[in-house]
């Protein structure tokens, strides 16, 4: 399970993780022993597509992104909010698509889930649709906001002040009193997020949203969903074919979450891996710059901050996430806000979900000891979704609800104290601030499901399942476990040595081809291929 700080979509990479479940676990509500199809006598799922509206306030990017071009068209897909009661009340899904350009050679339908869990599909593919132009030939690109993300009844807790304040408070306690009040906050965040978005949160976890999934299969006429997910969309594919192993197309999964690990064993393994991508950006570096920081210049950096926080404030700045603009102005980067321990903490570990952003990186934490925090701070900002104009989006609200729903851990800071340690020894920078985001789901009001997910997908047609060494959201190890957690024969590993959040995006014509190859004509690549 990823931090609901450090589990993000970014504007560079889509993200997101969490961890799941096992057998006899307890269930969350609108959860069933098995998956459950439509109830007797109910029709077909349709689907009505009409030119897309701009994206709002409660979506990624907010008032930032643009609304698609002509080429895209929305729908939106009625599912059952309780799929123990397939005939009740209705929920609705947010879909978006771009139609093949090659039709004779149509393949189906290609489904992406982008990460979070809680990133918007619908904004995000249309952004990054370049990438995927050569998929385009022969299949419609298709996505959407899951359950309870965006414009699909997105979850809302705290408004934008309070959230301003949320986010750069004290994240790393090192007294009792300090360990009170951050676990007071996240009780107060639960409850914010019950009162405006009770009717939704016991029905946003993972296996609703595969079940979801399914229906869109049905919707989009494909006989087997093809799917492409990153990050946390390679749990929601693993648990889909876990659910509907004879519905798997030709699927995807790259910047892969371990199945098995609990959310300890994960906050500590992105621990390491937010600390192997530090050093190898700091290797990176100095081979090009003579003011690179250290670990030694960074924890210093954040323990002053922890002390004294600084001005955040100017007439603007060039934004480090594409597409934002710039930043300043009252509602902005700047208004007055300052650079906190914890909201730098966010922007280190947002500047390393790509190289892309390596550069801000340098920049903005000279620029920090210089006594200007403009550049982590919006860097914090992105992490956090929020835009230029102050407002955020429901990402990291939905995240939150989804990871709750999922999982049924419970930490308290009596759990947490013990264990910090171990997370400092795993990552000087990160360590505390990984550790103590076990905490998310504190005083939470609805019941997780499991304590691991279970993805076996015996008699599933093969999955590619890629890793990258470099990783820092999901560490390389994950990919093997989730291929061999598929079974036999379904998860097919490969494996990319790089840097930043994923592979495919990355451009490497190694990782590009062989997944193109596999996607656009069935051809599976050898088991443990290796691209560099």
């Amino acid at each position: 399970m990823l931090s609901a700080v450090l589990l993000t979509l970014t504007a560079a990479a889509a993200t997101g993780c969490s961890n799941g479940g096992a057998a006899g676990r307890p269930q969350a509500a609108g959860t069933a022993a098995t998956a459950p199809g439509r109830g007797p006598g109910a029709p077909d799922p349709k689907l009505d597509w009409k030119s897309c509206p701009p994206p709002s306030a409660g979506e990624d990017n907010g008032g930032a992104a643009k609304a698609p071009g002509r080429d895209w068209e929305c729908a939106t897909l009625h599912a059952p909010l309780d799929y123990a009661h397939p005939d009740g009340e209705k929920i609705g899904i947010a879909m978006i698509r771009a139609k093949a350009t090659d039709p004779a050679h149509r393949i189906g339908s290609l489904v992406f889930n982008f990460g979070g869990p809680g990133g918007s599909g619908v904004t995000t593919l249309p952004a990054f649709a370049e990438d995927y132009r050569n998929l385009r030939t022969r299949y419609d690109l298709v996505s959407f906001d899951p359950r309870g993300v965006g414009r699909s009844s997105g979850v809302r807790c705290l408004d934008d002040k309070e959230l301003d304040a949320y986010y750069a408070a004290d994240s790393t306690p090192a007294t009792k009193p300090e360990q009170t009040a951050l676990v007071g906050r996240v009780e107060a965040y639960a409850a914010a997020c019950r009162q405006h978005s009770g009717k939704v949160l016991p029905y946003v976890g993972t296996t609703n949203a595969a079940r979801d999934m399914d229906l869109m299969r049905q919707a989009l006429g494909d006989g087997k969903l093809h799917y492409f997910g990153v990050s946390y969309g390679t749990e929601l594919g693993g648990v889909y074919a876990h659910l509907y192993p004879k519905n798997v197309g030709r699927a995807l999964l790259d910047a892969v979450v371990d199945p098995s690990s609990d959310p300890v064993q994960s906050a500590l393994a992105q621990a390491r891996g937010f600390q192997l991508a530090l050093g190898n950006y700091m290797s990176a570096c100095t081979q090009t710059s003579d003011n690179c920081p250290t670990e030694r210049s960074i924890t210093d950096l954040l323990d002053r901050l922890g002390k004294q926080p600084i001005p955040a404030t100017g007439g603007g700045t060039g934004s480090p996430t594409p597409g934002t603009g710039g930043t300043g102005g009252s509602g902005g980067t700047g208004g007055g806000r300052e650079l906190t321990r914890s909201l730098a903490t966010s922007g280190i570990a947002q500047a390393l979900y790509s190289k892309d952003f390596w550069d801000y990186l340098t920049e903005g934490v000279e620029d920090a000891e210089n006594g200007d925090g403009r550049i982590l701070l919006s860097l914090a900002d992105a992490m956090n979704g929020r835009n230029q104009d102050g407002h955020y989006s429901s990402l990291q609200a939905s995240l939150n609800a989804v990871t709750c729903a999922d999982f049924a851990q419970r930490y308290t800071a009596e759990d947490i104290e013990p264990k910090v340690a171990d997370f400092r020894k795993a990552s000087p920078v990160f360590g505390d601030f990984m550790a103590w985001s076990l905490l998310q789901c504190t005083g939470w009001p609805v019941k997780g499901e499991w304590q691991t997910p279970d993805v076996s997908a015996k008699g599933a047609a093969p999955m590619l399942v890629v890793g990258n060494t470099g990783d820092p959201a999901t560490p390389y190890e994950g990919a093997r476990t989730m291929a061999r957690e598929l079974g036999e024969g379904v998860g097919i590993e490969m494996t990319y040595r790089g840097q930043g959040h994923g592979a495919y995006d990355s451009g490497n014509p190694c990782v590009k081809g062989a997944a193109d190859a596999y996607l656009l004509d069935g051809k599976v690549p050898e088991p443990n291929k290796v691209c560099s």
